[in-house]
């Protein structure tokens, strides 16, 4: 009788988990890795490759996306971090699946060969938050995520700006053959958008087809939130940047309007360019993305009566600003809400928002400007910080 492809794979799958001893052997006695030792100080250095146990997965790493906290950790070391390998957009082929490891986080099977990428990490057992509001687990205080934990004995992999990963017990990842390298490097900040999309609804503010939106900050997140509104539908979107290079990309990526910030005369004459554009009212919705606290003041102006802001720009503390809560929030009704992260729940919503937004002809994959080998991720670093490029990309092979 012939065999289905299904029942193929799951033959194929149990072969090999029962090839792995708890202790397998690994493919390289030893790899390299990028560690920040350091504030600015990036040291290429080998460690030993231990066999993986039998709850791990052994991941060969094919390339990773230089991130804005990337660069915040670079600069200052703000979460005392260091020594620690950075890169958290990153994705890479399978090379050993421990013989407890049977499927993703969407219960697809796992094997040597696919194509992986990683989400957070499963929190304690003592994290309330977790334990009685789990959709709300990214507001653990005990959040993991590759590319953000300190140097350990046993882990030395613990990052994507590394020839290899081992994937720990507790980890969500997800199996995403389908899809070409540049894209799976983008899931991790579409996760991110994907999160600040779906806290937007929780504002009582109904985004539709006829919504005006204005995106404040075009870098990655904010390119991608663009991309991330027209794919739900949102036909107006307002794009404010202070870079043209990023304004016109976020003309292709769906934003009909694009505002360099630059050319106006202070916010006050910003905003009132905004209202001419929105029936004289104000934008119904904003999504902040800039990471500057003037920035997330100067939103409110562009915001009508009844309308809401998402801040998804500020992942460290970026300082305060000054703002009136009558003129601006009280007398308005604004409703505004933060975005943290994202769940790994939300990895799935992301893959499918990269596919359609591909399938309808938005060329997110643009947004990679730049790519450098492992050995030159000091000039890629220096690339980010000098804002030459969009998304800058470390390729391992």
């Amino acid at each position: 009788m012939p065999l289905s492809s299904n029942k193929i794979e799951k033959i194929v799958h149990e072969v090999v988990s029962r090839s792995l001893s708890a202790e397998a052997k690994p493919f390289a006695e030893s790899g390299r890795a990028a560690v920040l030792v350091a504030p600015e100080k990036l040291k290429l250095q080998e460690f030993p490759l231990r066999g993986i146990r039998s709850d791990e997965i052994l991941v060969k790493v094919e390339a990773c996306g230089i991130c804005g906290t990337d660069i915040h950790c670079y600069k200052s070391d703000p979460f005392a971090l260091a020594p620690v390998v950075l890169g958290h957009e990153g994705t890479g082929i399978v090379l050993e699946v421990g013989r407890d490891v049977k499927m993703d986080g969407v219960g697809k099977p796992v094997l040597p060969g696919d194509r992986i990428v990683t989400s957070i990490f499963e929190t304690s057992e003592n994290c309330l938050i977790a334990k009685y509001n789990p959709h709300k687990a990214n507001l653990c205080d005990d959040l993991r995520v590759y590319g953000l934990l300190p140097d350990e004995p046993e882990y030395h992999f613990n990052g994507y700006f590394g020839e290899y990963l081992i994937i720990r017990p507790g980890s969500s990842f997800f199996v995403v053959n389908d899809m070409s390298t540049d894209l799976r490097v983008l899931i991790e900040p579409a996760a991110v958008v994907c999160h600040a999309l779906e806290r937007a609804k929780t504002c009582g503010v109904n985004l539709n087809f006829r919504s005006r939106v204005v995106v404040q900050g075009c870098g990655p997140i904010g390119l991608l939130m663009i991309a991330v509104l027209r794919t739900h539908g949102i036909n107006n979107i307002i794009a404010i940047d202070g870079n043209n290079s990023r304004l016109s990309m976020a003309a292709s990526l769906g934003a009909d309007v694009q505002l360099n910030f630059k050319d106006f005369n202070g916010i006050d004459d910003l905003a009132s360019k905004v209202y001419s554009l929105t029936k004289g009212i104000g934008a119904h919705f904003g999504f902040q993305a800039t990471g500057f606290p003037e920035a997330f003041a100067g939103l409110f102006k562009c915001i009508r009566r009844g309308g809401g802001i998402v801040e998804v720009g500020h992942f460290v503390d970026g300082g305060n600003c000054t703002m009136n809560p009558h003129q601006d929030i009280t007398r308005k009704e604004i409703t505004v809400t933060g975005s943290w992260v994202y769940n790994s729940f939300e990895y799935p919503y992301a893959y499918h928002f990269l596919r359609r937004a591909e399938g309808i002809g938005l060329p997110v994959t643009d947004l990679i400007t730049h790519r450098f080998p492992l050995d030159q991720i000091q000039t890629a670093f220096d690339v980010n910080l000098q804002q030459q490029g969009i998304k800058v990309v470390v390729e391992m092979d």
